[in-house]
C-alpha cells in the first residue's frame, strides 16, 4: 500500500471520530492554563491500531485494510474504568494496555490477534482499577508518566509516577492494589525548618530509565522536576525481574575492576575519598554478589545470555540514595524572549546497546557506551545532555551526600524549537504547552518530540558522527587535537514537520499521539493524532548509516612508506607527480539536496483548527490580520530561499559534474601515458637492462674472488703459522672425525655401526609385521565376551578351582596316613 493510500486510509476512518460528549480541546488565551499534562492516546500493536477517545478505547486492525474495503473498528467494553484517558501504554507482550486519567490508573487484557473478525462492535474485557487507594481519591496526586518496566517479569511490572514523586511499582499478576515498591524523589517536609524553595521543585514533571551494558544504567531511575532538576535513584530493579545473565556477570567485571583499583590506589597512600569510596564499592559488591547467587547452576561468563528471574537483594537493609540535583555544565542557556517555563519531559538514550551488535563490540564504536540525557521545556528548549559520568548505586546509610558527590551532565547544545518566535505576543500559551517525547523504533539516533503547537523530528546522527570523531582524536593525539574535534562538531539536526497553530485564529489543537509503526511489512511511517482528531501521515525511509570512519588519505598526500615496502623504491621528495582537481575533501551533497532523505517534508505541514462557520452561510471565514499577512510573508520568504538554495545547490553540482568528467579525461590520458611507460619498460628498456645486471653480476664475481685472494694472502703474512690453540683444535677434529667414520674395514665406528643396525632393523621388520598382523587377525576371530559372560566363566572357575583345591587336600591327606611321599600339587608348581 502507498503512502497516498495510508493517507486516505487513515484519515477517514471512522475510528477517528472524536466523541460527541466531549469537547474537542483547543489551546487558547482562555483555555491555557487549564490544559491538561501529557498526553499520548494512540499507540500500534503490531498491525493493530488502539486509540483512546475519551473514556472509550477503539482498536481496529490496520493489517487487512484496504481503501475500498469496509472500514471499521470494536470497542473495549470496560465497565471498571469510568474516566476520561490521557496515556495509554502497552506492555513488552503485547496483551495488557496500562491507561491512565488526571488521577486514575487502569490495566485492560488486550483480545486476541483474531478481534477484527467478531460480530459485535464490543468486545467484553477483563479490566481492573490499578492502586484505587493510592491514585482513586479527590484529592490523589495527579499521574505524571505510566510506563511498563522492560526487565519485568512476564510484563507485568508498571511503574506510576505522580506528580509529588512518588514513583510506585506495581506488578499486575500478584496485586494491583499494593504497590511492590515505592520510590521517592521528594524529601519530606520538616515542620520546624524554613526553606525557601520553589513548587515547582517539589513536583515531577516526568521519568526514564536508564540503559547501559556493563554499569549501573539498567538499573537507574531519571525524575526531571518541573524546575528543570534532575534526580537519579540507583540501584532500582522490579520486585520480579527478569534479568538478562549477561549483564549481571559484566556487572560483577565492572565493580571487580573498580575495586582492584582502589586497592592499588590504597597501597599508595590512603585518604578519606579512597576509604569512602571502598565502603561504597563494598556495598556495590554486596548487592551484585546477592545477584550471582540467584543465578542458576552452571551460568557461567562468557555463555549465552538468557533472561533468569530474580529479586531485589536484601542484604544491605540501607535505602537507595536519592542522587541530586545533577549539576549541568556548562549552563544550559536560555531562549531569547523567553521567560522560561516548566520541565516536561525526560528521556536518557543509548546507543549500540542491542545484543546484535555485541560482536561489533572491539570495532571502533566510540559512542557505544555513551549515554545521552535529553529534556525538554515548555518554550521548547531542549537540553542535549552527555552522561560522560555515570551514576553509580548508592545506599542511604545516613551521612548524606556532599555537594561535591553531587553528579554531573556535560550540556552539549541547547536547542531551540521556535515556538517562542512563533508565538510572537500570544506567549501565555506556552503555560499550556506540555512536549513529549517519543524515540523512532528502527533508527535510534532519531528522536520525535510533539506538543500543542506541532512535531519536531531531533536527529542526532550528527551529533554521534562528531563525538566519534572527536573521542578518536583523544585517542590518537594529545587534548588539543580534541579541543579541535569539538569545535569543529555539529549538532542536531532539527526538521519541523507538522505546525497546529494558527495565525488567523490565534489558538491550536495540541498533538495528543504520535505512532511509528514497528513493523516494516505493514508500513514504515508517522502517525500524528492532533485534540481535533485529526490524523496526518508521513512516510519515512529505512536508511543504512555507516559506521563513522577515518577520512581516507588524500590523493596528492605522500604515503609513509610501511613496513613491507621496499628501501630501494621511495619516493622522491618534492611535489607530488599527479595533482587531483577534485581536491582532497570527499564531495559532500548540499543539505538542501539531502534533508528529504528521510522522507520527512522540507516545510512543515499545516494541521490548523477548523475556522469558525458564519452564520447561514455554511462557509468558512477567513480573517486577513497583520499577523496573517506577517505569516504569508515569513512562508514564502522561507520556501523563496530553499528555492534559492536548491538552485545554487544544483549550480554547484552541475560544475563538479563538469569538474569530475575533466577530472576522468585527466585520469585516461594519465593511464595512457603510464601504460607506454610499462610497455618501453617491458621491452627494449628491459632487455638492456637484463644485460646490465649480466654485467653487473660476472664483475662481482670477480671483485669477489679479488678479495678472497687478498685476505688469504694478508692471514698469511699475519700468521704464517699456526698457533698452539689451532693446533689442539685441528687435532681434535681428527679424532671425531677418525671416531665416526674410521678406517675402511673399521667395524667399531660410528658409521658402521649406523649402517649395521639399519640392516638388523630391515631384518626384523618383516617378521615383526606379520606377527603384528597375525594378532590383528586373530583379535577379530576370537569372539568378544561380554561382561555378563565373563562373570558367569569368572564364578564357573572359581567353584572348579575350590574342587581341585579339596580334591588335592584329600591326596595328601590319603598319602600321608599310607606313609607314601607325593611331588607337589600342580597349583604350587605354577606358582
Amino acid at each position: 500500500m502507498s503512502s497516498q493510500d495510508w493517507a486516505t486510509l487513515l484519515a477517514a476512518h471512522p475510528i477517528f471520530t472524536p466523541d460527541p460528549s466531549t469537547v474537542p480541546l483547543e489551546l487558547n488565551a482562555t483555555t491555557s492554563s487549564n490544559a491538561d499534562g501529557r498526553r499520548q492516546v494512540m499507540i500500534l500493536k503490531d498491525a493493530d491500531l488502539i486509540v483512546a477517545v475519551g473514556p472509550e478505547i477503539r482498536m481496529t486492525s490496520l493489517g487487512a485494510a484496504k481503501p475500498a474495503g469496509t472500514k471499521g473498528y470494536k470497542t473495549l467494553h470496560t465497565p471498571n474504568l469510568q474516566f476520561n484517558i490521557h496515556q495509554i501504554s502497552l506492555n513488552p507482550s503485547g496483551k495488557l494496555l496500562a491507561v491512565a486519567g488526571a488521577c486514575q490508573v487502569g490495566v485492560i487484557v488486550l483480545p486476541r490477534s483474531g478481534f477484527a473478525r467478531l460480530v459485535p462492535d464490543k468486545i467484553d474485557c477483563k479490566s481492573l482499577q490499578v492502586g484505587q487507594f493510592y491514585h482513586a481519591a479527590n484529592l490523589s496526586a495527579p499521574i505524571a508518566k505510566i510506563q511498563w518496566h522492560p526487565w519485568g517479569e512476564s510484563g507485568s511490572t508498571l511503574m506510576v509516577m505522580t506528580e509529588d514523586g512518588k514513583l510506585r511499582e506495581y506488578d499486575i499478576s500478584v496485586d494491583a492494589e499494593e504497590p511492590q515498591q515505592v520510590l521517592s524523589f521528594v524529601p519530606e517536609k520538616r515542620s520546624k525548618s524554613f526553606m525557601a524553595e520553589d513548587a515547582s521543585e517539589r513536583e515531577v514533571a516526568s521519568f526514564s530509565l536508564g540503559q547501559g551494558r556493563a554499569d549501573w544504567g539498567p538499573l537507574t531511575v531519571y525524575a526531571i522536576m518541573k524546575s528543570g532538576d534532575i534526580y537519579s535513584i540507583c540501584p532500582y530493579m522490579p520486585k520480579n525481574a527478569s534479568i538478562p545473565s549477561s549483564y549481571v556477570h559484566s556487572l560483577e567485571c565492572f565493580i571487580s575492576a573498580k575495586q582492584e583499583f582502589i586497592a592499588q590506589t590504597e597501597e599508595r597512600g590512603s585518604s578519606s575519598t579512597t576509604r569512602s569510596l571502598s565502603t561504597l564499592y563494598d556495598y556495590q559488591h554486596k548487592y551484585v554478589t546477592a545477584l550471582l547467587k540467584q543465578l542458576p547452576p552452571g551460568t557461567v561468563f562468557p555463555a549465552t545470555s538468557r533472561s533468569v528471574p530474580m529479586h531485589p537483594p536484601t542484604t544491605i537493609k540501607a535505602r537507595p540514595a536519592r542522587q541530586g540535583p545533577f549539576l549541568l555544565q556548562p549552563a544550559p542557556r536560555t531562549l531569547k524572549d523567553s521567560e522560561g517555563g516548566d520541565a516536561t519531559d525526560i528521556m536518557y538514550l543509548a546507543f549500540g546497546t542491542d545484543e546484535e551488535n555485541e560482536d561489533q563490540e572491539g570495532e571502533g564504536g566510540e559512542t557505544e557506551h555513551l549515554g545521552v540525557v535529553v529534556v525538554v521545556f515548555q518554550d521548547g528548549k531542549v537540553d542535549i545532555c552527555l552522561d560522560v559520568e555515570k551514576v553509580e548505586a548508592r545506599w542511604d546509610t545516613g551521612g548524606g551526600i556532599h555537594a561535591a558527590e553531587l553528579p554531573m551532565l556535560a550540556v552539549y547544545e541547547t536547542i531551540d524549537l521556535g515556538l517562542v518566535t512563533t508565538l510572537a505576543g500570544q506567549l501565555e500559551l506556552l503555560q499550556g504547552n506540555y512536549p513529549v517525547f517519543l524515540t523512532d523504533p528502527i533508527h535510534d539516533d532519531t528522536l520525535y518530540v510533539y506538543h500543542a503547537f506541532g512535531v519536531h523530528t531531533l536527529h542526532l546522527g550528527p551529533l554521534l558522527q562528531s563525538l566519534a570523531l572527536a573521542l578518536r582524536a583523544s585517542d590518537d593525539g594529545a587534548g588539543t587535537a580534541l579541543s579541535a574535534a569539538l569545535q569543529k562538531s555539529s549538532g542536531t539536526t532539527v526538521t519541523p514537520i507538522l505546525t497546529t497553530f494558527s495565525v488567523e485564529r490565534k489558538c491550536s489543537n495540541p498533538v495528543i499521539a504520535v505512532a511509528v509503526p514497528n513493523d516494516v511489512y505493514l508500513t514504515y511511517s508517522i502517525f500524528i493524532l492532533t485534540s481535533a482528531m485529526r490524523i496526518t501521515t508521513f512516510p519515512l525511509n529505512l536508511r543504512s548509516e555507516p559506521k563513522s570512519h577515518p577520512p581516507p588519505p588524500s590523493i596528492n598526500q605522500t604515503a609513509a612508506p610501511t613496513k613491507d615496502a621496499s628501501k630501494w623504491l621511495t619516493p622522491r621528495e618534492g611535489p607530488p607527480a599527479y595533482v587531483s582537481l577534485l581536491g582532497n575533501e570527499p564531495y559532500v551533497p548540499p543539505e538542501c539536496l539531502t534533508r528529504s532523505d528521510s522522507g520527512l517534508p522540507s516545510n512543515p505541514r499545516l494541521s490548523l483548527p477548523p475556522s469558525p462557520v458564519k452564520a447561514g452561510s455554511g462557509s468558512g471565514e477567513f480573517m486577513l490580520t497583520p499577523d496573517v499577512l506577517r505569516y504569508l510573508g515569513t512562508t514564502v520568504s522561507a520556501l523563496s530561499g530553499q528555492m534559492q538554495a536548491v538552485q545554487l545547490a544544483y549550480r554547484a553540482a552541475d560544475a563538479r559534474t563538469a569538474l569530475q568528467a575533466s577530472e576522468m579525461a585527466r585520469l585516461a590520458q594519465k593511464c595512457g601515458d603510464l601504460e607506454t611507460t610499462i610497455t618501453t619498460l617491458r621491452g627494449a628498456r628491459r632487455v638492456k637492462t637484463e644485460e646490465r645486471f649480466e654485467r653487473v653480476r660476472e664483475e662481482q664475481r670477480s671483485l669477489h674472488s679479488r678479495l678472497e685472494r687478498m685476505l688469504r694472502r694478508l692471514m698469511d703474512r699475519a700468521s704464517p703459522d699456526l698457533s698452539e690453540s689451532e693446533t689442539k683444535w685441528f687435532g681434535e677434529l681428527k679424532r671425531m672425525q677418525g671416531e665416526i667414520s674410521g678406517t675402511k674395514y673399521d667395524e667399531g665406528s660410528l658409521v658402521a655401526r649406523a649402517r649395521l643396525l639399519e640392516r638388523e632393523y630391515e631384518r626384523l621388520m618383516p617378521s615383526l609385521k606379520a606377527l603384528v598382523e597375525k594378532e590383528q587377525a586373530r583379535s577379530k576371530a576370537a569372539p568378544t565376551l561380554g561382561a555378563s559372560q565373563a562373570f558367569e566363566f569368572g564364578a564357573r572357575s572359581n567353584i572348579e578351582q575350590a574342587r581341585i583345591s579339596k580334591v588335592e587336600d584329600e591326596l595328601v591327606r590319603l598319602a600321608a596316613r599310607l606313609e607314601i611321599s607325593l611331588s607337589r600339587p600342580p597349583s604350587e608348581v605354577e606358582k
